[in-house]
């Protein structure tokens, strides 16, 4: 009875143990999974992102395409954007435009698409800027681009 009562508390010991190393191999490691990076630690191939560098001067950028909606020349961190807010219409607006040295938003932003009435405020469908817009920023492109520019838009 007492070698069947120490075997078994000898087996609960070792499988503690057991489970007690694995969990002290996950802190902090990737868990023992293999990845397409192979083994690799996450925090050893994914170093914190440098902060992107935006144009200090904030001039309009030529546009690339035909029809390319403008491009934001200017960080647009901490801009609000919501049902109840907007930022960038504080500044583009035709009401505030001349007052902060902004470009105007388009009169195609001011009328209905599917009455085409002309509307005294910005048309809902047009409300959220960054659907179309987005700043651009002098950073390392994320994959290889082939895109040129239309020869039509080009300086001569």
């Amino acid at each position: 009875m007492t070698a069947k009562f120490a075997s078994g508390l000898m087996i609960l010991m070792l499988a503690f143990g057991a489970a007690h190393a694995a969990d002290e191999e996950l802190v902090g490691g990737n868990g023992g999974l293999h990845s397409l990076r192979g083994q690799t630690e996450i925090k050893d191939t994914f170093p914190g992102e440098s902060w992107k560098k935006y144009p200090k001067d904030g001039q309009p950028i030529d546009s690339d395409y035909v029809y390319q909606p403008p491009l934001i020349p200017h960080t647009i961190r901490n801009y609000e954007v919501s049902l109840n807010a907007n930022k960038c219409l504080s500044c583009h607006s035709w009401k505030y435009a001349n007052e902060m040295g902004a470009t105007k938003i388009s009169v195609t932003h001011y009328r209905s698409p599917r009455q085409g009435q002309v509307l005294s405020d910005v048309s809902p469908s047009r409300y959220f800027c960054l659907q179309c817009h987005v700043p651009q920023a002098d950073a390392t492109p994320l994959v290889d681009n082939t895109f040129k520019r239309v020869d039509a838009l080009d300086e001569k």
